[in-house]
């Protein structure tokens, strides 16, 4: 494909769409020759997305046509475009329906097996596709549509497909947040419009930036650490520790970034914010910025969430156009800007250094550690990486203060925590409770059925019944060999095929390695084969030993935390025999 460009030139369609996102060609030079200028492949994954929105698919001839204009070796821009699921490089339906059917989704009562196939509907060509986690695991069960050409549309649904396809029936209603204890992430949700940045301010909204502005960036930074706030992504890394760092750095470019490619099956909490609060989001990435000395930041915001980019674009928009962000911020003559940028289908890119990579025009693949990413993080520069529900803690603590945000949780893990809630409970939704909150005690609150219980996701564990009334803190689920991960809560009675569950999980790490590393490469595909044999009862002599040293390999040897805990479930659950029976009627409860 480098060698020989396509004989025919892309289409006026093509040509139109590739204007518009990148610009027309700056001359007429052999394109084979690489010119000194800015470097513009950062503006590869948006053009794709271009492509795919206005073309319905990413021709041979659309794709030469774009690696000139940004002078991107065609080869590396297909191993890009074919990297991710929503993104076609072969021509077909120009609406394309993604049924999730994943582990939340397919325990839901009105749930059927999706089965891929092309067909018509109106004179339009839809195609239905299998897809795993969409994050609308409280209004399960979910699909995605997204349509092409001159009328192209993202929007997520509930409805059986027929009824998605029309475009309105079946979107789902308003998100379910329920507060025990202080609101402080979800005060606003469901009481101001997402669009309004008066009703933001009038509740609130941007009376943390000017307190930042005034106490100058070596006090902010002393009230992040002293608060104790740590990740909520799942590393629960210090985040003071983080932004000291790059605020300490010589180098004078910085970034800051907010990861808020939301794949893990389970979660959306992430989506619950962004939908229902998105200045918060703005505001939170303006202090981040203003304390360590970056003048631009991205938001890297999952595919999957068409409302969630439109919300939270119009709320930079806005901000922008109120002076909130720009050269002169809120008159303090400091700069910050920050861009929506949109992903394409791929959980390994919620890893933050595959998230980089994404951002730049890269495979999104991980990189080694070190240099870790305050080094050497977007664009090689000390960068600032978050996840959503982090940065939303920041404005709460500064005004509130880290004496009063320390006096709610526990003393090492302070402050409220968000948890997705989804499966066989009365009551799915976003639950914001104080970290030490027992997990009897929000399965309570939301109504859960008696059954096995997985926290943390598919990269989690499930509960054995002896640690059904752990504290939801990070040292207290560290102690009972569990994780909180992302803060998914997914429950399964007695009538699930638990088995069915954890096959799945199998085949979702299966599908969304990236390939990158031997030990996850091979061990996800080994592993899921395993289970697969252990559930349909052809078992092969040392399969059991196969599982265990699988996971020692994967934990040891993987280059990221996808091969980390790609075992993780399978493990606890081997150990709690959910494998060997159809239900697990009592577990994790």
């Amino acid at each position: 494909m480098e060698s020989r460009p396509p004989a025919a030139a892309p289409t006026a369609a093509e040509a139109r769409v590739l204007d518009e996102a990148v610009g027309p060609r700056s001359d007429a030079l052999d394109t084979r020759v690489i010119r000194r200028g800015p470097d513009r492949r950062h503006l590869l994954l948006p053009a794709l997305h271009a492509l795919q929105d206005g073309v319905g698919w990413i021709s041979p001839e659309a794709l030469a046509e774009l690696c000139a204009r940004l002078e991107v070796p065609r080869a590396e821009a297909f191993g890009v475009a074919t990297f991710y699921a929503l993104l076609r490089t072969e021509e077909g339906p120009g609406t394309a329906v993604h049924v999730c059917d994943d582990i939340a989704c397919r325990v839901s009562p009105e749930f059927r097996e999706p089965r891929g196939h092309n067909g018509h509907r109106g004179g339009e060509s839809v195609g239905v596709h299998p897809s795993p986690c969409l994050g609308q695991c409280d209004r399960a069960p979910a699909l995605f549509v997204q349509r092409s050409g001159e009328d192209q549309a993202r929007w997520c649904a509930t409805a059986p497909v027929a009824a998605a396809v029309e475009g309105g029936a079946g979107r789902p209603d308003g998100a379910r947040v329920v507060a025990s204890g202080p609101s402080w992430l979800t005060e606003r949700i469901g009481l101001v419009d997402p669009a309004s940045l008066e009703d933001y301010r009038a509740r609130g909204g941007y009376r943390a930036l000017r307190a930042a502005l005034a106490m100058g960036p070596e006090a902010v930074l002393r009230e992040v650490a002293d608060s104790g706030l740590r990740g909520r992504g799942g590393a629960a890394f210090p985040t003071g520790v983080k932004w000291r760092a790059v605020a300490s750095t010589p180098r004078p470019e910085r970034y800051v970034v907010c990861n808020a490619d939301e794949s893990e099956p389970g979660t959306f909490k992430d989506r619950v914010l962004l939908e229902g609060d998105p200045y918060a989001l703005v505001e939170s990435m303006t202090i981040a910025a203003l304390t360590v000395g970056a003048a631009k930041g991205y938001v890297y915001i999952r595919g999957e969430y068409p409302e969630a980019e439109e919300r939270v674009a119009h709320a930079v928009q806005q901000a922008r156009r109120r002076g909130l962000l720009g050269a002169d911020v809120a008159g303090s003559g400091l700069s910050f800007d920050m861009e929506v940028r949109r992903g394409a289908g791929a959980y390994i890119c919620g890893e933050e250094t595959a998230l980089f990579n994404s951002l730049e025009g890269f495979r999104g693949e991980p990189r080694s550690k070190p240099p870790f990413p305050t080094e050497a993080g977007l664009f090689g520069r000390p960068t600032v990486v978050n996840n959503v529900e982090t940065l939303y803690n920041v404005p709460v603590i500064l005004d509130r203060g880290a004496a009063a945000f320390r006096r709610v949780g526990t003393a090492e893990s302070p402050g409220t925590k968000l948890f997705s809630v989804a499966g066989c409970v009365e009551r799915p939704g976003t639950y914001e409770v104080p970290f030490g909150t027992r997990l009897d005690e929000l399965l309570g609150l939301c109504g859960a059925a008696p059954g096995a219980v997985l926290l943390g996701g598919a990269a989690g564990a499930f509960v054995p019944p002896a640690a059904a009334d752990v504290p939801l803190s990070f040292e207290d689920v560290r102690t009972a060999g569990l994780t909180l991960g992302s803060g998914a809560v997914t429950v399964f009675d007695a009538s699930v095929d638990m088995a069915d569950i954890v096959e799945r999980i199998t085949a979702f790490f299966r599908d969304e390695s990236c390939g990158q590393c031997v030990p996850c490469r091979v061990g996800t595909v080994r592993q899921n084969e395993a289970v697969v044999r252990l559930r349909n009862g052809s078992t092969l002599p040392g399969d059991a030993g196969l599982l265990d040293d699988l996971a020692e390999v994967m934990g040891d040897a993987s280059i990221c935390g996808l091969g980390h805990t790609a075992a993780s479930a399978v493990t606890s659950a081997l150990r709690l025999g959910l494998l060997t029976a159809k239900a697990a009627a009592g577990a994790g409860r």
